[in-house]
């Protein structure tokens, strides 16, 4: 039997979405990179920062999220 495939999700979902993924980056990026960027200007150590969470986001987090959203609402569309 063929399903329709899920719909994008809004732009409200994406925002969620998005967060979820950089908050946690974030938050582990500025705890792991704490030692090596102590006592360096701010923008250089949000470059440094951004440099590691950007790629991690857009390449492996946020399609993860979205997968696992399809995967979430396939499941509900089968109860």
């Amino acid at each position: 039997m063929h399903h329709a495939s899920p719909r994008a999700p809004g732009i409200h979902t994406r925002a969620a979405l998005t967060w979820l993924a950089i908050f946690p980056l974030v938050t582990l990026g500025t705890w792991a990179l704490a030692p090596l960027t102590a006592g360096w200007p701010l923008p250089l150590g949000t470059l440094a920062l951004t440099l590691v969470v950007v790629p991690l986001a857009v390449y492996l987090v946020v399609p993860a999220l979205l997968s696992l959203r399809v995967a979430i609402l396939r499941r509900g569309t089968r109860a």
